[in-house]
């Protein structure tokens, strides 16, 4: 899955790909680099970030959907919100896919993605972008993500919604410790049933290692997430350098194919 920030204060790529335009020209580079899912944002979800309304955020991603729609029918389009109405009109819009930080605590977001027959990632969080770093305690934190994925997914077959995907949301109201946890005890998630989605791509624990590492010098440590995580049973990993992350990943799928890798 290919990250695609419409938003000037995302932490990694913020602003760089604001104007509609740039956004699908890249969306575009990022399926010829071996994507299989492109996730349109428009509103920042980084530690401390300010939420923008649905008409800013429409405005950002509506018309990034649409193109992306008409010039990619190679790949699935996914609208990463947290809101109903922006899911509502991006779905109508030619996405397929709602990937939601809250993981559908919103009875009107299980409505709309059942009402369209759309696809759902069910993410964890605690509180909100804003708030979600001031608490990082649990008992255990695989047992208590876990549980809290398994509910949401519950309700959201429940209701109709036919495929979904789960995230245990790093860095989402967690400490670094805490998302290598995660990370090493991955397959406790796939054992709920669902594809597991994980999202590592150049987040603050991978720096955290070498004394804060800055952003852009978090690629060797995104690439080593990602093997880790397909190799502990991730189906889909959420990333921005999708060239070199694919290449990991056709490695990964060498040594699991054992004896038929060629």
């Amino acid at each position: 899955m290919g990250i695609l920030n419409v938003t000037p204060d995302s932490f990694s790529d913020g602003g760089h790909f604001l104007d509609a335009g740039r956004a699908v020209e890249h969306g575009i580079e990022m399926v010829a680099e071996g994507a299989d899912l492109i996730d349109v944002g428009g509103e920042s979800t980084r530690p401390g970030a300010t939420p923008v309304s649905e008409a800013v955020e429409l405005e950002r991603v509506l018309p990034v959907v649409r193109s992306l729609v008409e010039k990619v029918d190679v790949v699935a389009i996914s609208v990463d919100t947290q809101k109903p109405a922006v899911a509502r009109e991006c779905l109508a819009a030619g996405a397929s896919v709602v990937n939601d930080v809250q993981g559908l605590r919103d009875p009107a977001m299980i409505e709309v993605v059942a009402n369209s027959g759309a696809s759902a990632v069910i993410m964890h969080m605690r509180g909100t972008p804003r708030t979600m770093q001031s608490d990082t305690e649990y008992c255990d934190v695989v047992a208590e993500i876990a549980g809290f994925l398994e509910r949401q997914s519950s309700l959201a077959r429940d209701a109709g919604i036919r495929e979904i995907a789960i995230d245990p949301g790093l860095g989402f109201g967690k400490s670094a410790r805490q998302n290598f946890q995660i990370l090493a005890r991955l397959r406790e998630f796939a054992r709920l049933g669902h594809p597991v989605l994980i999202g590592p791509s150049r987040k603050s624990f991978l720096g955290s290692l070498a004394s804060g590492l800055p952003t852009n010098e978090r690629l060797e440590g995104t690439l080593a997430a990602v093997a880790v995580a397909a190799m502990n049973g991730a189906s889909v990993v959420r990333v921005h350098d999708v060239r070199a992350c694919r290449r990991v990943l056709d490695v990964v799928d060498a040594v699991s194919g054992g004896s038929d890798a060629r």
